[in-house]
């Protein structure tokens, strides 16, 4: 009986030890003789050569790590990533956004870093505080930062030098803007002087924050859409298109606005700094801070380095988050000029990457930025933006109306967080 006690308890206790080797500190394939490979997901185009120079950075460390970029074009990336996460089919590491990363954190899709940053003695020092708060949820870090945007006015020199004007500066306000998109509009030569897009980043945002208004309420459970603040900004935006100083939406749906202004037939368009390496190609284009209102305000949004919570390569997926988080890499996306690190101290580098831009109003703009909310509901809202407001910036619908009609939407979105 004692010697059948004693192969039990052997048999239990090395049961124990496999459940304990499973439970994702050490996981399958991690071991370091063994080979593993794994995703990154990813959707910007612009950043796959320099991502491609990381990963052979990364492999002359770690050799037997494989890394394979799965690229998705952003407006399919998070409806992919739904359905891969249903499946159980997530990337291993991948881009996560402010907007989503809630959701994604309360659904347990992706893994809190606390546990692997104190056993790794791991500094969050190195990044600016505002974006290491974005991705923590509930007192957890989920994401390591990996760059951050802002807004300025991209302006074509080109057109400003044939029509006598001189280039936007830090005194222009949004009359100045109107005024000169009036003078800079050749309908003969098919330019427009600016390019009132339906973005809210580095859009409708940036005006509703310039004039005195909030998207979102300081509780979290109301958006403020609906209010005079907000309302006569989007009114303004608009007006543009009314006065036909800007493409239509359907124009710049068929022709993408950014492509518009890169061939010369937009004069001015406010923008963000993810835009660079788009704009860059045409040297005619040069950017300044962006007019002022009641208010001088742009938005300011980052992205983060996150590990699937299926992922069946933890050790592997946590050792090339740090490497991308770390210093060495920020320079390589610095010395490309296609973002702004988030590694304090290598944004100069970024300001060199692309000397015939004023690139320095993108860090200036940290002063008066502010942050995308983020809320559970944040996609959500995001899609019922998109859907009611195109009403309006079509004609089809007054301002009033489509904010009603959206910030009902919006406010039983909030209320469910």
């Amino acid at each position: 009986m004692k010697k059948w006690l004693i192969m039990l308890l052997t048999v239990m206790l090395g049961l124990l030890g496999l459940a304990g080797c499973s439970n994702g500190e050490t996981t399958s394939g991690d071991a370091k003789d063994d080979k593993v490979e794994i995703t990154y997901g990813v959707w910007g185009k612009a950043q796959v050569p320099v991502i491609n120079d990381v990963i052979k950075l990364f492999n002359e460390k770690h050799p037997n790590i494989k890394v394979k970029v799965e690229l998705t074009p952003y407006g399919q990336y998070f409806q992919k990533l739904e359905t891969a996460a249903t499946g159980g089919a997530m990337p291993d590491v991948l881009w996560m956004n402010g907007p989503h990363i809630a959701q994604y954190a309360e659904g347990k899709v992706i893994i809190p870093l606390n546990d692997l940053i104190k056993k790794d003695n791991y500094s969050l020092d190195n990044y600016p505080k505002s974006l290491v708060d974005l991705y923590t949820v509930d007192g957890k870090v989920y994401g390591i930062p990996k760059d951050f945007d802002t807004t300025g006015l991209f302006y074509n020199k080109k057109i400003f030098d044939e029509a006598g004007i001189p280039y936007p500066d830090d005194t222009w306000d949004w009359n100045k803007l109107k005024e000169v998109a009036e003078k800079l509009t050749n309908k003969d030569k098919g330019i427009w002087g600016f390019g009132a897009m339906m973005e809210n980043q580095g859009g409708y945002y940036d005006l509703i924050w310039q004039n005195g208004g909030h998207i979102l309420s300081k509780d979290g459970k109301q958006v403020g859409f609906d209010t005079p603040e907000a309302i006569e900004a989007l009114k303004y935006n608009i007006s543009f298109i009314k006065e036909g100083l800007s493409p239509t939406l359907a124009q710049m749906t068929e022709t993408a606005a950014s492509e518009l202004f890169i061939s010369g037939k937009l004069a001015m368009k406010l923008d963000g700094s993810y835009m660079v390496p788009d704009y860059r190609v045409n040297p005619d284009i040069d950017v300044t801070i962006p007019p002022k209102g009641k208010n001088r305000a742009v938005s300011i949004h980052g992205l983060s380095n996150v590990i699937a919570a299926n992922t069946k390569h933890k050790d592997a997926a946590w050792t090339f988050v740090k490497f991308l988080g770390s210093k060495e890499v920020a320079e390589e996306f610095a010395k490309s000029g296609v973002v702004i690190p988030a590694y304090n101290g290598s944004q100069d580098m970024w300001l060199k990457s692309v000397p015939n831009m004023n690139l320095q109003v993108f860090i200036d703009a940290l002063e008066y930025s502010n942050p995308l909310p983020s809320v559970k509901s944040t996609g959500e809202i995001w899609q019922y933006e998109t859907d009611v407001l195109k009403k309006a910036w079509a004609g089809e619908e007054s301002v009033e109306d489509a904010v009603k009609e959206l910030s009902k939407k919006a406010n039983e979105a909030l209320s469910k967080n």
